[in-house]
């Protein structure tokens, strides 16, 4: 997979990031109309299906003899760990709070990628993931030092770790999958399983079919699980999996913001630490490396000079 324009690689990233942060709020607005389980089940099997719809002319790129390990086990982590563990797990928390804890997956993706994909893992990278997340630690500072539910907590960070693992997965197996089909039918299986779960033990006469709910459910399902997740997954794919994820560390972020606009939660001193701390991260995480440039320079002017 070719790199990305500049430009397009900063529109995705963009679009991501404003998607992923505008889903915690709305997310967590929805479980007043829906159960969990039948809610995360719905919207990503819906969301499945729609893109499924517009992939039909390419169906032969599935090739699901071949490569159904591989979808199987992006729906395990993407879908029923990430989705699945994340909206039940909105219960327990408030989303802000929530979502901070979750965004340690960036940091985890550093990890895994220098691990298993061989990709580098500098001394000034660590240090800007740490700063990261120390950053979304400070957004949500406020939450973090009242009570909160260790059972949340918990779940939170299952939920990060599931993330990070399907999405250095998915970038190890991308050349050997449609990336588009990877996220509609890890989408399909993964809203099966999750809606089986829901009808065993959630009651379907406890959605309200408002005008609110089905607005967020068509969020969800065509901007939420899919839009969003079908650039990032090519993002992931086109450059370091380190630096793309060190973006998205602006997803609490925004959701913090949008609870302080909308849900008239105050702008403490905490959120503007943690917004020196993101940017000052993300500087870290993808500044060039000027030593090694200026080397690459010197050593092709020594060529030319020697021909």
């Amino acid at each position: 997979m070719g790199k990305l324009s500049r430009s397009k690689a900063m529109w995705g990233i963009a679009f991501v990031v404003l998607t992923w942060g505008l889903v915690w709020p709305i997310y967590k607005v929805a479980l007043n109309y829906t159960p969990p389980f039948l809610f995360a089940g719905m919207r990503t099997l819906l969301g499945g299906v729609l893109l499924s719809l517009i992939l039909l002319p390419k169906w032969k790129e599935i090739q699901w003899r071949k490569t159904w390990p591989i979808y199987v086990i992006a729906a395990f982590f993407n879908i029923l760990i990430f989705n699945g563990v994340q909206t039940y797990g909105l219960q327990f928390l408030p989303s802000g709070l929530f979502s901070v804890i979750v965004y340690l997956q960036p940091v985890l993706v550093v990890l895994l990628a220098w691990l298993w994909l061989k990709e580098s893992l500098t001394l000034v990278k660590i240090v800007g993931m740490i700063i990261g997340f120390l950053g979304v630690v400070a957004v949500s500072f406020d939450g973090l030092s009242g009570h909160v539910s260790f059972y949340g907590i918990l779940l939170a960070f299952i939920t990060g770790l599931g993330w990070a693992i399907g999405t250095v997965y998915v970038k190890k197996t991308s050349r050997l999958v449609n990336g588009l089909w990877l996220v509609a039918i890890q989408n399909i299986i993964g809203g099966l399983v999750l809606s089986g779960i829901g009808l065993s033990v959630e009651n379907v006469a406890d959605i309200q079919w408002n005008l609110t709910f089905i607005s967020i459910l068509l969020f969800g399902a065509v901007l939420g699980v899919t839009g969003a997740t079908a650039v990032y997954n090519k993002l992931m794919r086109s450059g370091e999996s380190s630096k793309v994820s060190s973006f998205t560390f602006l997803v609490p972020l925004i959701a913090v913001l949008l609870g302080t606009i909308f849900l008239n939660e105050p702008f403490t001193l905490s959120l503007f630490v943690g917004l020196v701390l993101i940017l000052l991260s993300i500087y870290m995480i993808n500044r060039k490396d000027t030593s090694k440039i200026e080397k690459t320079k010197d050593f092709e002017m020594l060529q030319r000079e020697s021909v």
